[in-house]
């Protein structure tokens, strides 16, 4: 008997069938038919990490290159360029936060392809970005210009992310669109050392 038809394993196959149908809903059942079997954990673990690794490429970007001179000036609403750095991780996680968010609303709406999921994560990043600047304004003592370089850069984020994970919900393999993440981030990070070198930032 083959391991993957032993009857442990085909427990464990039902218990994640259904707590991804709890989840994510009518997409997955839609799935899951004998030509079109329900994505592994692996596909969806997989989608994360290559939608996540595309948010951080353009987050290096937005701050290490275009608002570089932002940061530099001091302010007592940000920390000093030292203690940011070592907790940039810190702000990575919340990227993931958002993008496992932003993967379970595009499943449970039944979002698939590029141009869907990019308006869609567009809309997300206005809504969330728009009132989080909004309550920042508010009470603290952020520059205006940094409010509204984070509203415009973390909205476009979203929206990316958002292409990313409705392209990858129609393909059966991700190994094509992993390369062209790395390419974009590969991309991003020399963006930013050519302006950092000529003085743009």
């Amino acid at each position: 008997m083959a391991v993957g038809n032993t009857p442990a394993a085909q427990l464990r196959t039902n218990i994640y069938q259904r707590i991804v149908m709890k989840l994510f809903g009518d997409k997955v059942k839609s799935m899951d038919t004998p030509n079109h079997p329900l994505p592994s954990f692996g596909f969806y673990l997989k989608l994360t990490l290559v939608s996540w690794l595309s948010m951080i490429g353009f987050d290096f970007f937005l701050h290490a290159g275009l608002l570089s001179t932002v940061y530099s000036q001091p302010s007592p609403f940000l920390l000093p360029l030292d203690r940011a750095f070592a907790f940039i991780p810190i702000g990575y996680v919340s990227f993931l936060v958002f993008d496992i968010f932003l993967i379970w609303l595009m499943l449970k709406l039944n979002l698939e392809g590029w141009r869907q999921g990019a308006i869609f994560g567009l809309q997300v990043g206005f809504l969330t970005w728009g009132a989080f600047s909004i309550g920042l304004f508010s009470i603290a003592t952020v520059p205006p210009i940094l409010l509204i370089a984070w509203f415009l850069g973390q909205t476009i984020e979203l929206g990316i992310a958002g292409g990313i994970i409705g392209y990858g919900l129609t393909q059966s393999s991700l190994g094509r669109l992993f390369i062209r993440v790395l390419i974009f981030i590969v991309i991003s990070i020399l963006i930013t050392i050519v302006l950092q070198n000529i003085g743009f930032v």
